[in-house]
């Protein structure tokens, strides 16, 4: 059974059964919201927007899986392709970042995942966009966070998986952010550290 997290609220990610995760995956899905009405079609334009996962030492970035670098430098991070247009929306992915939690570095406290539109169209042009937490090995969504409400920001600080005691929490953000990319977003992502 999902959980359905609001801005701000956290769900630990340790399993029913007592024993801690492994391998969890951030999906993010999306559709182009409908454009206005045209003299031809009511056709939504195409929207790229990119799942990005910056690996965090305290405060200090150390690693970022994106794009542009499907793999962490050590192995335990991997984003699995790059979607330009989405499409998917509420169903399924249409990105995802998988993390084998037992092969982050210990170093690793937290792991800040974004989304941007590469493509600088706004959020007011995207529908059904939402970020996911699956646990990759029975496949059971764990937690889901929609992004209700669109706007006119060009990026989302949507969630972050952190170091609670031995396990790991998750808690979504869901703040607005400016940017293209998530090096336009680093200076949004500070205050969520």
């Amino acid at each position: 059974m999902s959980v359905s997290l609001a801005k701000g609220q956290s769900v630990s990610l340790a399993k029913s059964s007592g024993g801690t995760l492994s391998v969890v995956r951030m999906g993010l899905g999306w559709k182009s919201a409908p454009g206005k009405r045209g003299f031809f079609s009511r056709r939504p334009k195409e929207i790229d927007l990119d799942a990005s996962a910056l690996l965090y030492d305290g405060k200090a970035m150390s690693d970022v899986v994106f794009f542009s670098h499907l793999v962490s430098n050590d192995g335990s991070v991997q984003h699995t392709g790059d979607n330009l247009v989405g499409g998917v929306g509420a169903g399924e992915d249409d990105e995802s970042i998988l993390v084998d939690l037992t092969k982050v570095p210990r170093r690793v406290t937290q792991i800040v995942f974004t989304v941007s539109s590469y493509s600088g169209q706004n959020f007011l042009e995207v529908q059904n966009a939402h970020c996911r937490l699956v646990d990759e090995t029975t496949g059971q969504e764990l937690a889901r966070y929609d992004l209700t409400g669109g706007g006119t920001h060009t990026g989302q600080i949507m969630a972050k998986v952190e170091r609670e005691g031995t396990g790991w929490k998750m808690t979504a953000i869901g703040a607005p952010a400016t940017g293209r990319t998530f090096r336009d977003m680093l200076p949004f992502v500070e205050p969520f550290l």
